[in-house]
Parts: C-alpha cells; structure tokens; sequence
C-alpha cells in the first residue's frame, strides 16, 4: 500500500436506496483565501477615481438645472441646492422669444436628418460592405475623403450651390430643404453601416438566396434587422450632431422663422447686455439637452454594441 490518500468511497445503488450517505470524503480544512488589503485598497481607488470623474463631467448639467430652478438673485451665489425653487425662468424663456417655434424647427430638422440618414447610410452601407460593382472601393475611399475636409472649406461652395441651385436656379438659402438637403447623409455614418455589415458572416445571405431570396429581400428582411445596434449608433449621431448644430444653421437660416433652438439661445444670451438673466437662460438650455439626453438613455446599450461591433471587421 502506498501513502496516498484512498479515493472516497462511493456508496453502491442499494445503500442509496436505503437513504444512506452516497459518498464519504475528507473534510476541506481551509477555507477560499479572501482578497489581499493591496488589492481592496486598489479597487477604492479606483472607485474614488471614478466618482471623481463623473462628478467632473455632471457638475455643469447639475449646474444649469439648478440655476434654472433658482430666482435671479440666487443665481448669483454659490448655492448646490437652490432655497427658493421656482418655475419662474422657464416662464421667461418661453414668454421672452418664440422658443416654442425654435423647439419646432430643431425637432423638424433633427428628425427628418436622422430619418434620412437611416435610410441611406443602411442602402449604401449594404452596397459597400457585400454588392459587387466597378469602382466599389475607389468610390468609397472617395466617400471617406469627404471626412478630411472640415466645414470651413465647404462653406463658400455650398452656400453658392444653396443661393442659386444647379438646372433649376432656386434660392434654398433660408429654407427647410436647403438645411437638409446638406445633411442627407454623414459619411461618418455610412462607413459605420458599412463596417457593421461586414461583421455579419454570410450564412445568412447563402440561406436567403437558397430560399430564392434577391438582393433586397435578402436586405431588407435579413440584413437589416441583424443590424440593430449600428441602427441606434446612427440614430443618435444623426440627432445628436443636428440637434446640436450652430455652424451651418447660423449661416444657412437667416429667417427668423427657420431658427432653432440654439440659435434662440445664442440671441437670448447676446441680448441681454450686462444684465443676463441666468435662470431663463439655463432653463432654455436644459430644454435643448433634454431631448438629446432621453434619446441616449433609450439607446445607449445599442449604440455601445454598434460601435464597438463596426470596428471589427468580419
């Protein structure tokens, strides 16, 4: 016989059936080793860390919804919690400029952008990433091109193509179709569809094509649903980026009526000399963000997966 331990004894199917023990072993003397004080302290810190920065990037947005909440005096001192809540500068910034009208425009242009950008970055993004076509790869490196040049540069022509349009000579400087007509489609957001579809293996299009499926249906009822995540990634860039826009529609809508929200702000703070009224200012910029914040709570689980799947290609 040797020193080592005998394996523990298994009971036959008789003594199981007559309730007794099915197996005995040796009890486990020690116990699972707990964590070291170096690795608690560790992840304190870096807890702690990551508090801190949180805190420095919700500090503005407590900031302006606190102010807005606050009577002109208060909205001088530093005070974390207002003493005296009140609605009274969302009152104001309604009552003191059609904010409404501004709310209106920018809701039009953010939704008609962002509906036209799902449409077309999903069409061409399926072209890039499976049809073959000539020039498919030079006609998408030119595509990404289009990224290099900032908006500075494109101001000139765009305004002239805008002021007297090519063929038919319309003036859609000032209007609805002026403004989205240059913001049809992001080439940010058609090289992310691309790359997304390209994650997606091509079983699925051999199955649909042996169910005699073409290039649309297998699009449009394959293809397209699989490509959820990257879906809500556009969705909120489209609506971030045109909800947010002051370049273009500062230059584009020179007509009162056509103004957004953060136009109205902008007026609303520069006309207000030496004497700024803080609470109706911030309340007008806590409706601004409001939208924008809800469409990424909603969506913000897609749009991680849709980023983070796109730059993998498949």
């Amino acid at each position: 016989m040797d020193d080592r331990e005998a394996a523990p004894h298994i009971a036959p199917t008789e003594r199981l059936a007559r309730g007794e023990p099915p197996a005995e072993g040796t009890p486990v003397a020690a116990g699972i080793p707990g964590r070291g004080k170096g690795h608690l302290m560790g992840q304190l810190l870096l807890y702690a860390l990551l508090f801190a920065i949180a805190v420095f990037y919700l500090w503005p947005f407590y900031w302006t919804i606190s102010t807005s909440l606050k009577t002109i005096p208060d909205s001088v001192k530093e005070q974390l919690v207002p003493h005296h809540l009140t609605l009274k500068g969302y009152r104001e910034a309604f009552t003191t400029g059609p904010f409404g009208r501004y709310f209106l425009n920018s809701a039009i242009f953010a939704i008609t952008v962002t509906v036209s950008n799902l449409f077309l970055c999903a069409l061409g993004g399926y072209a890039f990433a499976r049809l073959r076509f000539p020039l498919r790869e030079p006609l998408f490196m030119l595509v990404l091109a289009t990224l290099m040049i900032p908006d500075q540069m494109r101001l000139v022509p765009v305004f002239k193509l805008l002021a007297d349009f090519p063929y038919t000579h319309w003036n859609m400087i000032a209007t609805y179709q002026g403004y989205i007509l240059i913001h049809l489609l992001y080439a940010t957001n058609l090289f992310l569809m691309r790359q997304y579809f390209l994650t997606i293996p091509k079983d699925y299009e051999e199955a649909a094509k042996l169910d005699n499926a073409g290039f649309f249906k297998t699009y449009w009822r394959v293809m397209l649903p699989l490509a959820g995540p990257a879906l809500a990634a556009i969705t909120i860039l489209s609506f971030q980026g045109t909800w947010n826009d002051f370049y273009w529609q500062l230059i584009l809508l020179q007509d009162n009526s056509k103004f957004t929200l953060n136009i109205g702000i902008a007026q609303f703070a520069s006309g207000a000399g030496f004497n700024t009224n803080w609470p109706a200012l911030m309340a007008a910029t806590t409706i601004a963000i409001a939208p924008v914040a809800l469409i990424y709570i909603f969506f913000q689980r897609y749009f991680i997966a849709g980023v983070t799947t796109a730059g993998v290609k498949g």
